[in-house]
């Protein structure tokens, strides 16, 4: 919880599959059964993503799961859920998504001060040898750190 952040789901599959090249924060138009859901941890944003409709963006295939005490109250748990930004920040997305072909992946949702809030990156898809790529230089950069520590001892 730094800064007055709770987390709640991590997309750990985004930074190896996207190359990321900005981030948003958006606050979530959500229904009281879902924000319930959320405080208590269940959602997932695996293959979740946000599409640009009119002059609006939603997000699309997040997983919130239904709140097991509303009954006939529930929400539908992947439901399309508006994303709230400023005009300015939809207006540079939507030239940039449609002129180069890049595409608005969730990173992170958190509450923060109470608010519901999602980190979306503007992000580019991998190819299967940038992959390769980046697995061979974590692992040396992990063979580096091992190495140094077992110096230091």
């Amino acid at each position: 919880m730094a800064d007055g952040k709770k987390i709640i789901c991590v997309n750990k599959k985004a930074r190896y599959d996207y190359q990321l090249l900005e981030t948003y924060e958006a606050g979530l138009s959500l229904l009281g059964t879902e924000v319930k859901s959320l405080r208590e941890g269940r959602a997932n944003l695996i293959d979740s993503y946000a599409e640009i409709k009119g002059n609006e963006i939603f997000l699309i295939n997040t997983h919130i799961s239904q709140y097991p005490q509303a009954n006939q109250f529930n929400h539908d748990p992947l439901r399309e859920r508006k994303l709230l930004l400023h005009k300015k920040e939809i207006s540079r997305l939507i030239g940039k998504v449609k002129e180069r072909g890049l595409t608005l992946i969730p990173l992170t949702l958190y509450f923060l001060r109470g608010n519901a809030k999602i980190e979306l990156a503007l992000a580019k898809g991998k190819k299967s040898y940038d992959k390769r790529e980046d697995i061979k230089k974590q692992t040396a950069r992990r063979e580096i750190e091992r190495e140094m520590k077992d110096r230091l001892r």
